[in-house]
């Protein structure tokens, strides 16, 4: 067989995940992927920027989209940067994958299926962590309510942090990609830089060790990264809008800080694959999560 006709054979398309807020959307892209390249955390709007996931497999290349939770509240810029940044990325993929929590299907959620009505993609609907569920009986009247929201290709019940049924999420999907070559190498798993995943991965631990003590208005940016034989030179900067949230951050004789830093450099020795040494800053920059302008950095 000539390599032109195994080329016809292949499939590759773009598909991206939504939901509202903390469903696990992330979660299920670094699951699919078998590593991270998305942040995660309990806090939601963790995610702010379009992040491309690289899966190949066989004959099949899948170009996964994470997206911001769409959020009602868009009275800063930021919030309305990520909803903005959802409806566009809603307009160039070939299938949708739309996450819901469990038996909810609240206003948020609503929203989200409003912004999917004028979509003729083929969109599958996802109801992660049923092994929460108490009344597992309770799970089939729940689907068949939501079947009559909108004619979906599929109703998948799942568990993402346990792995069940993400294999029938990637069989369900493969059909509606469209024949095409690859788009990126087989060994790709994502488009974004090494600085992107680095600035992220510092983010990641800021949610995750402060919680609800630091306000969302953080951001990083990566001063300097060298790569060096074995090693990687990363110089960061976290930015926040108040001084008492940069004393948070550091904390008690910078004790946070450097927990911080340590949570995100063995994270980052994983994904570059060598030594990784990191020097964190914290900045005060008021006002930088309502300026439109900055907020271009973020797409």
């Amino acid at each position: 067989m000539s390599d032109v006709s195994t080329e016809q054979e292949k499939r590759c398309g773009f598909i991206a995940i939504v939901g509202r807020p903390n469903v696990g959307k992330s979660t299920l892209l670094n699951y699919l992927l078998e590593q991270k390249i998305s942040i995660t955390s309990r806090k939601p709007q963790t995610t702010r920027h379009r992040v491309t996931g690289i899966r190949s497999e066989g004959d099949t290349q899948f170009i996964f989209v994470d997206t911001p939770g769409l959020h009602k509240a868009d009275h800063k810029a930021l919030n309305r940067a990520m909803n903005a940044t959802v409806l566009e990325v809603l307009k160039d993929v070939d299938v949708v994958l739309f996450m819901v929590d469990r038996l909810t299907f609240n206003e948020e959620d609503q929203m989200v299926l409003d912004a999917l009505a004028s979509i003729k993609k083929p969109v599958l609907l996802l109801i992660n962590k049923i092994d929460l569920l108490e009344q597992r009986e309770r799970l089939l009247p729940h689907m068949d309510r939501l079947s009559k929201k909108r004619d979906f290709a599929e109703i998948i019940p799942l568990t993402v942090l346990g792995g069940h049924n993400l294999d029938t999420v990637l069989a369900t999907v493969r059909p509606h990609l469209p024949a095409s070559p690859f788009l990126f190498p087989e060994d790709q798993v994502t488009d974004r830089s090494s600085r992107f995943l680095a600035a992220e991965l510092i983010r990641e631990k800021i949610t995750r060790q402060l919680g609800d003590e630091l306000p969302y208005e953080a951001m990083v940016e990566i001063e300097r990264f060298e790569i060096n034989k074995n090693s990687v030179h990363i110089h960061g900067l976290i930015l926040v809008e108040k001084a008492g949230q940069k004393q948070i951050i550091i904390g008690k004789d910078g004790e946070r800080l450097k927990s911080i830093g340590k949570a995100a450099r063995l994270d980052m020795e994983t994904a570059f694959d060598r030594k990784v040494m990191l020097h964190l800053w914290v900045k005060v920059k008021s006002g930088w999560a309502d300026d439109e302008r900055a907020l271009q950095s973020l797409n």
